[in-house]
């Protein structure tokens, strides 16, 4: 199993906590790092939050060896072809470190802030998928692609320069959902990411995922089957926890969280991986907390690949 960052860009992110972040992950030997895609927090007061693609664009330059991406970009904030072309430039900065996160949208706060439609859910996952489908041919395809849909037309339209990977970036596709999402993630990704489950949530999205790859004329190990968690590593961090979200340690485990010290949360990423997880994103709360990822890195991440053990530590 791998592990990676993920990071609310909504809550609080400036360039200067980018920056050590992104050092930090780089230099820690953690797998990637991502972060979500919104112009603002779901309650006041606001806070600061970093444009996704120019902190991508970043990452692209000043990182060597992570992978990054959004977990996960809407198609209600920018048009699919928009997305593609950022994606496909961003990806051939970064010679092929990106990860296309998308998705349909969710937080109608910002959305009524900044004039945006969110549409209703039949029709924001009917869009999702007119989205997709516009990505997915403008990266794979070197022939004019035209599309009619409801929310998008094209009409022989090229994307140029190509790009340099085969395909584009990897698709990813987020969510929970048994019955929209999961058959989105199999009929276009290459990566399902789900959030915050346990290990028999988890087990139970990847069998319905394998029913769709399945429909869909493709085998199980052609998407690769991730998490994005809230992590709370360490007495202090799992009393502040408790404290203030009102549940007890197993209560929080319960909702998918990894609680503990290293080998407790050891063992619940070993509970993961038997439930078919392959990379955890750990949803790091506390963004100036530098020293709590390297304590991480040092008594959780050095051991899972070290197969457990305190070796070269």
């Amino acid at each position: 199993m791998e592990l990676a960052i993920m990071i609310e860009g909504q809550d609080g992110l400036t360039w200067p906590r980018w920056k050590r972040i992104a050092s930090a992950v780089e230099d820690l030997g953690f797998a990637g790092l991502y972060r979500s895609d919104h112009f603002t927090n779901s309650n006041p007061p606001e806070k600061d939050s970093l444009e996704l693609w120019v902190s991508l664009t970043y990452l692209a330059t000043h990182t060597k060896r992570i992978q990054f991406g959004p977990l996960v970009t809407p198609f209600s904030f920018r048009h699919p072809t928009l997305t593609a072309r950022m994606a496909a430039a961003v990806d051939d900065l970064s010679e092929g470190r990106l990860q296309l996160g998308l998705g349909a949208g969710w937080q109608q706060r910002e959305h009524e802030l900044f004039g945006l439609d969110l549409l209703d859910l039949p029709a924001r996952m009917r869009r999702f998928e007119e989205g997709m489908e516009v990505v997915t041919r403008l990266l794979k395809s070197d022939s004019p692609v035209s599309y009619s849909g409801d929310f998008y037309r094209l009409k022989g339209a090229t994307l140029l320069p190509r790009p340099q990977r085969a395909g584009g970036p990897p698709i990813l596709v987020g969510g929970n959902g048994l019955k929209r999402t999961l058959r989105m993630a199999a009929k276009y990704a290459v990566e399902w990411n789900g959030i915050s489950l346990s290990p028999a949530e988890f087990r139970r999205r990847c069998q319905r995922l394998d029913e769709y790859l399945k429909a869909e004329g493709r085998k199980p190990g052609e998407v690769r089957r991730s998490l994005m968690t809230s992590i709370f590593y360490g007495r202090e961090r799992v009393e502040r926890a408790t404290s203030t979200r009102g549940k007890t340690t197993e209560e929080l485990r319960q909702s998918g969280r990894l609680v503990g010290e290293s080998d407790e949360i050891l063992e619940q990423l070993g509970a993961l991986a038997e439930a078919g997880c392959q990379r955890v994103m750990l949803q790091w709360l506390e963004q100036d907390d530098i020293a709590g990822l390297e304590e991480v890195a040092k008594q959780v991440l050095s051991r899972l690949t070290n197969g457990g053990t305190d070796e070269g530590y």
